[in-house]
């Protein structure tokens, strides 16, 4: 097990070694962000702006606007907050590649309560036009992902966690694209659609729900946008129940799009969004904090069950 935030910099790493163009843009973010061994090794590849959220993303712009590969690196509750304005023009209406990778997101890890909770971010940037939004589940998914985004013309957020995630492994989908949603786990009666760090307990619960003789079948939506709707209306014509499962708030984030796009084009199925509701977010380790709101083996269990009852 490895964090996805650590498969991140050995990636970027690996690919700084053979491309000269490719920057880490961090404010103050070497030791969270796990760029220590990056800067170390290429220190004439990092650019270190300090706690300036707005000047990174414009520095960034602007060494795409150059032709370099820059990735922006910063905590996600200041970068799609604070530099909103400079994600939306420097980055996206002027269409610079400026690959932004928000760490620390999802709900903060110890005491640093909800300041530093980013459940804002996928609704936000899913907003802003010309801009793709991902959340790795795992380490595959994570080198995946990064070396698209040093390949591609276009910008991108990229959402990571702190957590050691496990492998997922890739028997069932053994490519990573953009828009196109990984099959984890087959199953039958009822589907759970997870992202990021949301999807290794999907597949917990369904292991449980196994034990009472219900198959579930296990998605790992990494991309927000744009959505994988040749799954999602696979998944509608079978009129069986769905449940989707975020660490962001119920607003704005992957279940409203799920839903959003299957109510739309009239499929009409049993239909739950997991998340953090609409109130003052408890203080706790993530782990304390995903227990409280439902976001566990357990929990996505017991609605899968509510769901099936229905």
């Amino acid at each position: 097990m490895k964090a996805n935030l650590e498969v991140f910099s050995e990636t970027l790493q690996a690919l700084a070694e053979k491309d000269q163009q490719i920057l880490a843009v961090t404010s103050d973010s070497r030791g969270s962000g796990k760029l220590v061994p990056f800067g170390e090794k290429f220190p004439d590849q990092i650019v270190e702006i300090g706690i300036a959220e707005q000047n990174l993303v414009g520095v960034a712009a602007g060494l795409a606007a150059m032709g370099k590969k820059a990735f922006a690196v910063s905590p996600a509750c200041f970068l799609t907050a604070r530099s909103l304005e400079q994600i939306k023009n420097d980055v996206a209406y002027s269409n610079n590649p400026v690959r932004l990778i928000g760490i620390s997101a999802g709900v903060s890890y110890g005491a640093l309560g909800s300041t530093h909770h980013s459940l804002h971010d996928f609704a936000v940037v899913r907003a802003i036009n010309n801009l793709p939004v991902v959340a790795p589940a795992d380490a595959f998914e994570t080198e995946e992902v990064i070396k698209y985004a040093a390949a591609t013309d276009e910008p991108i957020y990229i959402r990571f966690g702190k957590k050691n995630m496990p492998d997922l492994g890739q028997s069932l989908s053994p490519k990573f694209e953009i828009g196109k949603a990984r099959l984890i786990k087959e199953g039958n009666d009822i589907t759970l659609i997870g992202t990021g760090e949301t999807v290794w307990p999907c597949l917990e619960a369904a292991i449980l729900l196994k034990e009472k003789g219900i198959s579930a079948k296990v998605i790992s939506m990494h991309t927000i946008k744009p959505l994988d709707t040749t799954l999602l209306a696979e998944l509608g014509a079978t009129r069986k129940p769905i449940i989707t499962v975020e660490e962001h708030s119920i607003f704005g984030g992957l279940g409203e799009a799920v839903s959003s796009y299957l109510f739309q084009n009239q499929y009409f199925v049993p239909f739950k969004i997991m998340g953090f509701p609409g109130e003052y977010t408890v203080t706790g380790s993530q782990t304390e904090i995903f227990e409280h709101y439902g976001i566990s083996d357990k929990g996505i269990q017991q609605e899968a069950l509510n769901l099936l009852k229905k």
